[in-house]
């Protein structure tokens, strides 16, 4: 995307979706944190991120061109390669779990840089968001 398609004006009700995407997301992380769930957990498997995801497919067509597209973009794929890592992780532990139970050591330690990561990806996206700025590319 070059810089001059990224400085078209966006409707204000795409900028509204977009913060409702941002605030589902942000949602499934609280519910993890502060619930019984992971904070991976709830952002991949919760109803809200899968919500958001779903929001984000059906109205990233209407942000094309504007300085919005980078958001849809960016909010989706911390999703997806949210989930990619999470299913590395899991794979890569479960024979260390089967063999020497240190398996259990790298999902804690993976799972939880996951977490961080995907809190720091949705924070990062709302707060360009609010400053009206596009994701870097």
């Amino acid at each position: 995307m070059n810089s001059q398609v990224m400085t078209i004006e966006a409707d204000g009700s795409l900028v509204r979706v977009m913060h409702l995407i941002y605030a589902l997301h942000a949602l499934g992380l609280a519910i993890g944190a502060f619930g019984a769930a992971t904070v991976l957990g709830s952002f991949l498997f919760g109803w809200p991120s899968i919500i958001a995801v779903i929001i984000g497919y059906v109205k990233r067509g209407d942000a094309q061109g504007t300085w919005l597209e980078s958001h849809f973009a960016w909010a989706i794929a911390t999703f997806w390669i949210a989930l990619a890592f999470a299913a590395v992780v899991l794979l890569v532990g479960l024979p260390l779990v089967l063999l020497f139970g240190l398996g259990f050591v790298v999902w804690f330690i993976g799972f939880g840089l996951l977490g961080l990561w995907a809190i720091y990806r949705i924070g990062r996206g709302w707060l360009r968001l609010n400053a009206r700025q596009a994701m870097p590319a």
